[in-house]
């Protein structure tokens, strides 16, 4: 992530475009001494997932779905302030995004299909199985 301009790269060759991307920053929360109150270090980078034409409609449609419960009126946001640099928060809100959208558009796993026992290990296991019986009940009876 060495440049900040460009694109917001997905999965494969889709992408949002840096324009629909919405930067916002804030002071910051916590300790930093007297550069913290002067600094706008904290980021907050938002995404309008409902109106966007970047992602195909499938994409789309499934991320809107899964990410149902983060969104605001269709906005995506995500917040970073772990660093006092802004510039290593908007990389790391750009990472988060990226991430967050990367998940909610994959493609569901597929289905599984059930196998068959094989025949033979199903033998075996009530011959084991009889065996074992008759071992205990050989052990079972008074001795004369």
């Amino acid at each position: 992530m060495g440049h900040m301009s460009g694109p917001l790269l997905i999965r494969g060759s889709v992408s949002v475009p840096e324009a629909e991307l919405l930067w916002r920053f804030s002071r910051s929360s916590g300790p930093g001494g007297q550069h913290v109150n002067t600094s706008d270090s904290q980021v907050e980078l938002r995404f309008d997932l409902a109106r966007t034409q970047a992602l195909p409609p499938v994409w789309k449609e499934r991320a809107l779905e899964r990410l149902a419960g983060r969104l605001t009126g269709g906005v995506l946001t995500v917040k970073a302030s772990e660093h006092r640099s802004q510039w290593r928060n908007r990389e790391t809100a750009l990472a988060r995004m990226a991430a967050l959208l990367g998940q909610a558009t994959a493609p569901p796993p597929k289905a599984r299909r059930p196998t068959r026992i094989p025949r033979g290990i199903n033998e075996r296991r009530l011959r084991v199985k009889k065996q074992r019986s008759e071992t205990k009940r050989g052990r079972s009876g008074g001795w004369d």
